[in-house]
């Protein structure tokens, strides 16, 4: 039986785990090369026991650049060859991801018209781009063989290229983008063979993968999984493994899609590309718990299991596995590991902020412990954090909380609909504090710092915030914090869900009213509901879910009143005001920081600096930590 923790042959190199770290957009670079940054973060995965480790995608020809720090294969030797020194002692297959994104990409930075097998124009971008002749194909087969010979100069083990979700050669293997009537369209899979035929002349025997979208769930015209299993065994003797993708520019959150979608959503397609093919299989899809994994390896699967989001949120998921200690959950939120915008911010973690920072941000093992006491004020994530940090740090730490339970907004931000998954986040935080031996004293209320300890941290949450219209006399109107705190039962009546902010809250709350049978209006003054969550990939979807659960959305629209039985709505753009129904309004606007508390030299962190993101509230709780222990002297080693 196959040990996810266990080594498997892929060609002629051999990985030390069944654990792929793939390939994705990290905004690490400097310019179109690799950074140290980027060294840093795959040493930091192979530290923790990953088996491969698939780099960024590097274009293979100058005609492709689909975000500002996308690599571009010809500037990434050194770069690969520093991950590869990085690596190798540590057992990692270091595999350099190759691909060319067609139409895609990008014009804004080439300044040159995007590249693709016809002229369809891409169903994002809107734009159209030109149709390959035959010297253009044969510059992308060239530039395949070019960028994998700079691979190869730079040592790595092998190169995995891209026929998935964004990528030129899917586009070629598709008939909703490949219209030509030549013989790169009569038979769609000539350009891929060609590719693959000119990398294996460069590569020799070391590692050829290749990622190929298997289902583009557009049955119409696209690649279906009854025409990926015809190309997987074209394949044979080609290639040294398949990473099973799916999606296409229809629905680009196919591949990475955030919580909403189940973990392992293509077992099933693997499981048919594995039956014909004559290599190993990768899972890919949201696999995130090792269990899964290993239950996909027994269960004939897959031979590998790609967990890339598992192990931005906890890069020693393999060496725990290997200690049989709790992996940081990954929370599949999206929020700041899904970097391809354009804020261009680094990857990161919400559970794991020092992701993408390893070179700034120190680790949080000191060399010498601390031996001292400290407080945290609330038990939310940034208080949890801080004591967790400050526990590891040494101290003696005393939590309280005023509630009955620890978790803080995040629990209260699981309850949200589909977002249930946030709330593994804090029930691995409760444990790691109780492991280290944190004193929690739920139900209790500071008011005053007699006999504090030297290390304070202030992590006391938000408040109500204000609000911008009129709640005339006996008009009901909650909170989201009090209504999923139980502080508001649904009437029988409508329930109007008031979204100023388009993030996952009032989407969220919308739908978790709707489910209990009630009317449910959402009112939001943007264009589309929930416009925030384009950033987490999930805005097509929740509008979706939106309308399938029923909620009347009012867009374009503001809250001027709220009265018994009613609200009054008004065009943002013509000024036209209406009535609708409402029986009670859920506020999910923004909430103000809590400072109720104070005590000078203490650090505040989290919603009562800001209330904002559960990333920002875990890194503070970190900092405020760290700072912490930096101002009193270390303890001599115990």
């Amino acid at each position: 039986m196959a040990s996810l923790i266990g080594d498997v042959p892929l060609g002629a190199r051999t990985a030390p785990s069944r654990v792929l770290f793939g390939p994705h957009e990290t905004n690490l670079g400097r310019g179109r090369a690799f950074s140290e940054r980027h060294v840093a973060y795959y040493r930091r995965r192979a530290e923790g026991g990953a088996g491969v480790v698939v780099t960024e995608i590097a274009s293979v020809h100058d005609s492709d650049w689909p975000y500002e720090r996308a690599p571009l294969a010809a500037d990434c030797g050194h770069g690969w060859a520093d991950v590869v020194t990085a690596c190798r002692p540590l057992g990692t297959l270091v595999l350099a991801g190759l691909g060319h994104a067609g139409s895609q990409g990008s014009s804004a930075y080439s300044q040159q018209a995007l590249w693709a097998p016809s002229r369809v124009p891409d169903v994002a971008s809107r734009e159209l781009p030109l149709e390959l002749d035959e010297a253009q194909i044969g510059a992308v087969v060239a530039g395949f063989a070019a960028a994998t010979g700079v691979a190869v100069e730079s040592d790595v083990d092998g190169v995995e290229v891209n026929a998935g979700q964004f990528s030129l050669l899917r586009q070629f293997l598709s008939g909703l983008t490949n219209q030509r009537g030549d013989r790169w369209g009569e038979d769609k899979a000539t350009l891929l063979r060609e590719v693959l035929t000119a990398v294996r002349r460069e590569l020799g025997d070391r590692v050829l993968g290749l990622r190929l979208s298997c289902d583009e769930l557009a049955p119409w015209a696209g690649i279906t999984p009854d025409h990926a299993a015809e190309h997987v065994k074209g394949l044979a003797g080609m290639i040294d493994y398949l990473a099973v993708v799916r999606g296409s520019a229809m629905g680009t959150s196919a591949t990475r899609p955030d919580l909403h979608t189940e973990p392992g959503f293509t077992i099933d397609l693997c499981r048919a590309m594995r039956a014909v093919a004559g290599f190993p299989v990768v899972l890919q899809g949201s696999v995130v718990d090792p269990g899964q994994a290993q239950w996909a390896l027994d269960d004939g699967v897959a031979d590998l299991v790609e967990m890339t989001r598992a192990q931005i949120a906890d890069p020693d998921l393999v060496a725990k596995v290997r200690a049989g200690t709790p992996v940081r959950p990954c929370t599949l939120d999206n929020a700041r590991c899904l970097v391809r915008d354009n804020r261009n911010p680094l990857v990161s973690c919400s559970v794991e902020p020092r992701s993408g920072h390893e070179t700034t941000d120190p680790p949080i093992e000191p060399a010498v412990p601390h031996d001292g006491r400290a407080l945290v004020v609330g038990g939310g994530p940034a208080g949890l954090e801080a004591a967790r940090v400050l526990a590891l740090r040494g101290y003696r730490v005393r939590l309280a909380e005023r509630s009955a339970e620890l978790g803080g907004a995040l629990r209260l931000a699981a309850l949200a609909g589909g977002r249930a998954r946030l709330g593994t986040f804090a029930d691995w935080l409760i444990a790691q504090v109780g492991q280290l031996g944190v004193d929690v004293h739920l139900g209790t209320e500071v008011t005053g710092f007699a006999d504090a300890p030297e290390a304070v941290v202030l992590a006391t949450g938000s408040k109500p915030g204000l609000r911008g219209y009129r709640t005339a006399p006996g008009a009901q109107v909650v909170g989201y914090h009090e209504f999923y705190a139980g502080g508001a039962s649904l009437p029988d009546g409508p329930v109007v869900v008031f979204d100023p902010v388009g993030g996952p809250i009032g989407v969220g709350t919308a739908e978790l009213a709707a489910a209990g049978g009630r009317p449910v209006a959402l009112l939001t003054q943007d264009h589309v509901v929930g416009t925030l969550l384009a950033i987490t990939g999930d805005l097509a979807d929740a509008n979706r879910r939106v309308q399938q659960a029923g909620v009347t959305p009012h867009k374009s629209s503001l809250l001027r009143e709220v009265h018994s039985g009613h609200a009054v709505l008004e065009n943002r753009f013509t000024g036209k005001r209406i009535e609708i129904e409402c029986a009670l309004l859920i506020d999910c606007g923004h909430r103000l920081p809590d400072h109720t508390l104070d005590h000078p030299g203490a650090i505040r962190a989290g919603d009562c600096v800001a209330p904002r993101t559960v990333h920002d509230a875990v890194l503070e709780g970190r900092r405020a930590a760290l700072a912490l222990a930096s101002r009193t002297p270390a303890a001599v080693a115990r």
